[in-house]
């Protein structure tokens, strides 16, 4: 199980992650939920040993491990597949695949089951990063990190998810997060029942037409036009014969 007890961290001056408390059973898919911004990346970062914590503690199947340096967490078991997918471009996909497993005494052979996952890969082995399209050097990240699991196929996973109906439907168990703080979590299948969905809903608020001209003529104006079936002029959103501004709310 991964623990997570009131874990701090701060960039600067800015308190991002709040005495944040979680956990993560043993073979269960878990979902982190949430809007662009609150933490869920640095989240993810910390418990790698990517970033610093502040203060609070990280435990991985009993094991403090909030001290120790990246590698080291690999060796225990932990692994990252981040946003951005950091693929050696320089290297094939086989090579990439090898590097996932520097940290065991792992053969050089690629297992068939981690081909099997994304069998184009198999068929791309010997080209490199460029030839993939974006969505290839996704797989090709997620199975690089299989490797540093080596053959361990059943797993625990903390997935970062933005996207309600698809974390719905493979959650075990949630959190939601919310300005560096979680403020819910239980059953995947209670989630309807929890409101989750408007826990991580955009919310929107509308400005009157005299501040929204006001912000139009300094320029300032943002609109969101795929929240609203009216047309855009000038920088405004309008329904129902009324001219608003619409910006996000945080």
């Amino acid at each position: 199980m991964l623990e997570v007890e009131a874990l701090n961290q701060y960039y600067g001056g800015s308190h991002i992650l709040r005495d944040v408390k979680m956990t993560v059973p043993n073979g269960k898919l878990t979902v982190l939920l949430g809007h662009n911004g609150i933490g869920k990346t640095t989240l993810l970062r910390c418990l790698m040993g990517v970033v610093p914590t502040k203060s609070g503690t990280i435990s991985w199947q009993g094991q403090k491990i909030s001290s120790m340096p990246t590698h080291a967490r690999v060796a225990t078991g932990l692994a990252y597949v981040p946003q951005g997918r950091d693929i050696f471009s320089r290297l094939t996909v086989k090579e990439n695949l090898l590097v996932g497993a520097t940290s065991h005494k792992a053969p050089s052979k690629i297992p068939d089951h981690i081909y099997d996952l994304f069998p184009v890969l198999r068929d791309m082995k010997n080209r490199r990063h460029g030839d993939l399209s974006g969505g290839q050097q996704q797989e090709l990240a997620i199975c690089r990190t299989l490797r540093q699991l080596v053959d361990e196929m059943g797993m625990t996973v903390l997935l970062v998810e933005q996207y309600y109906d698809f974390a719905r439907e493979l959650a075990d168990r949630y959190w939601v997060m919310s300005r560096g703080e979680i403020i819910a979590g239980g059953a995947g299948d209670e989630m309807d029942a929890h409101g989750v969905r408007e826990l991580i809903a955009v919310r929107w608020r509308l400005i009157p037409h005299r501040i929204a001209h006001m912000l139009h003529e300094s320029h300032a104006t943002l609109v969101d036009p795929n929240i609203w079936r009216g047309s855009l002029e000038l920088g405004y959103a309008r329904q129902h014969g009324r001219t608003v501004c619409v910006h996000r709310k945080a």
